[in-house]
């Protein structure tokens, strides 16, 4: 048990830390219900309901002129699909295992399988729902036609690195003020309710208007992703790499927050988390 640990390489030491990032996503996907079927479902009715609420609303808001000319439920699950897996990778990423939990007590156990075990397991999750709910929709309703699947997916990609770096951000505040932490999460999904752009497109904003929402990457990665999906729809004021560099420049600051953080943990903080 006293043994020193044996040197290794790198390339030993980065598929070790890949393994313990794939086992621990495995067990973030288990932790919210036992059975891993049960838990997709679960996902998968909550992304139903709420593209349920919000075609209710553009239908009685009179906003189906403002769409794109096709199928507009595929115009809604644009913006319901991304904005879920943002919303949901930066709750669990900012509520991942903390430099004074239980788990942290494990030798192998570091911030970077906590926060990347987090993020995998959104991702597997959140992929694993928009495909069963467009094959579904495929199957029952309607053939969906997505312009360019592969660039559209790659969109989902990017608002999911986005959110992973926001929630690194916010992981390591945590220790240091839990309840600002706990309220800038909570914050920040409730804002993307409205500062996503789900309900409208950024080319029919008005100059005055637009500049309220281009911080967002979301509305960025939401407005490309509708370009990809429709052939008739050019996005003119957004990036397609915006929320990628939105994302390296968050991950840089939060990693080094995390590492600074985790130098100074204290076994008294877990009172306060």
């Amino acid at each position: 048990m006293l043994t020193p640990p044996s040197s290794r390489n790198g390339f030993y030491a980065v598929f070790e830390t890949l393994d313990l990032i794939f086992h621990q996503a495995v067990r973030n996907v288990r932790k919210t219900h036992g059975n891993a079927i049960i838990g997709l479902i679960l996902n998968i009715l909550q992304t139903v309901i709420l593209i349920a609420v919000f075609m209710v609303i553009f239908i009685f808001a009179g906003m189906r002129a403002a769409a794109i000319r096709g199928d507009t439920l595929i115009y809604l699950m644009s913006g319901v699909f991304l904005f879920m897996v943002f919303t949901k990778v930066i709750t669990q990423v900012a509520n991942a295992e903390g430099p004074t939990s239980a788990m942290m007590k494990h030798r192998p156990m570091n911030s970077i399988v906590a926060v990347g075990g987090a993020a995998l397991a959104e991702l597997y999750i959140q992929i694993l729902s928009v495909l069963v709910i467009l094959f579904l929709y495929h199957a029952i309703w309607t053939p969906v036609t997505i312009h360019n699947p592969v660039a559209a997916f790659g969109m989902l990609l990017a608002v999911w690195f986005a959110g992973l770096a926001i929630g690194v951000a916010l992981y390591a505040l945590k220790p240091w003020m839990p309840g600002v932490s706990r309220l800038l999460t909570l914050l920040i999904t409730r804002i993307n309710m409205v500062a996503s752009g789900k309900f409208f497109l950024a080319n029919s904003l008005p100059e005055a208007f637009l500049v309220y929402f281009l911080w967002n990457p979301l509305f960025h990665a939401i407005d490309q992703a509708r370009g990809f999906a429709f052939i008739n729809y050019n996005p003119m004021h957004t990036s397609a790499m915006y929320p990628i560099y939105f994302g390296l420049v968050c991950i840089l600051l939060g990693m080094m927050a995390e590492f600074y953080t985790r130098k100074r943990a204290s076994l008294s903080w877990g009172a306060r988390v």
